[in-house]
């Protein structure tokens, strides 16, 4: 590409700054959407989008089989802890240990990917699922069972909200809804994989030993698949990597043309801008506070809070948690 003189090189960095501002203000405004930056060939998959998606879902395909496994694990488990028989209070705790640890990890998932990025924090999690399977299988007393598990529910806390993000902040535009999907879905394959490797080892010699270390086979294959894959272009703009966001870009958006990339880098840097001045010029409860304030905020609050309310009120996790325990006692104790 041929250099531009210095007054037209100026000149046009101008230009590039103005419609920066305009976006900004408009999404100051509550104006900008979607369509802001629409491009050629948006609506449709490259192989880089695939391979996103399937080494993201992974992460729901983990959630799903850790949090699964264990209703097989617990009928079968025995003595092999010390006690000839878990008692009620240690069945609850080995359960238990991996919803507390997704409380911490999910807490602390988001600032640790600000910080470090999305795709460290997925290895992160890949790395505790690993030690948590692994530690389990070779688990001999109850509290060093249920100590892997809260690793592995630490594990789940940073996946379950990194890989979502990721998935969102790497797809385009008109198939973002569509991406972040496909890893809900993952989410109750996995606890379908889990019914059926806990039925296919139920009446295999610790067999619940296989059940649980089985995990750490889809944590290794998405670990692997990670170095394949970039860091998230709106974490390289707040880094100011404006080239290597638009190499990204390029990637996710290979049917555009350079033009075309080109603004939808200059409408993610808008928007990057406008959450760092936003951050900047309020304290952390103010930004609390308009969770609550603002009407859209707080409509999408209710939304999300009251589906989540809903699907634990409805009981699901105690059957989910504890299928295989219902099972055994209805059917083979008379």
């Amino acid at each position: 590409m041929a250099r531009l003189p210095p007054s037209d090189a100026a000149r046009e960095q101008a230009k590039s700054d103005v419609e920066i501002d305009d976006v900004a203000r408009c999404a100051a405004a509550g104006e900008i959407s979607e369509y802001a930056a629409v491009v050629e060939g948006e609506e449709r998959t490259t192989w880089f989008v695939w391979l996103l998606v399937c080494c993201c879902t992974i992460s729901g395909l983990l959630f799903g089989y850790d949090t699964g496994v264990i209703s097989g694990a617990l009928v079968t488990i025995n003595g092999d802890l010390g006690p000839p028989e878990l008692s009620n209070g240690q069945k609850e705790f080995i359960t238990s240990a991996t919803t507390l640890g997704a409380l911490l990890g999910g807490l602390a998932a988001g600032a640790i990917s600000d910080w470090t990025g999305r795709r460290p924090v997925l290895g992160i999690a890949d790395v505790l699922f690993m030690g948590g399977a692994v530690g389990q299988a070779v688990s001999h007393t109850v509290w060093s069972m249920i100590g892997c598990r809260f690793l592995i529910g630490i594990g789940v806390g940073l996946a379950s909200c990194v890989a979502p993000l990721y998935i969102q902040e790497l797809s385009p535009t008109r198939l973002r809804g569509s991406m972040v999907v496909l890893n809900v879905v993952m989410i109750t394959l996995g606890q379908v994989i889990a019914y059926g490797i806990d039925a296919g080892f139920a009446n295999v010699s610790a067999g619940w030993r296989w059940m649980v270390g089985l995990g750490s086979v889809p944590a290794a294959s998405q670990l692997a698949l990670l170095v394949y894959l970039p860091e998230s272009p709106r974490v390289l703009v707040r880094r100011g990597d404006m080239e290597a966001a638009r190499k990204v870009l390029s990637r996710v958006y290979a049917l555009a043309s350079s033009e075309q990339v080109d603004l939808k880098l200059r409408v993610l840097h808008a928007t990057v801008k406008q959450s760092i001045e936003i951050a900047n010029s309020t304290t952390f409860w103010q930004r609390f506070g308009s969770v609550f304030s603002n009407p859209i905020n707080r409509r999408a609050l209710v939304i999300a809070c009251g589906m989540q309310a809903f699907q634990q009120l409805c009981g699901f996790n105690t059957l989910m948690y504890f299928f295989f325990f219902f099972f055994f006692f209805f059917f083979f104790s008379f």
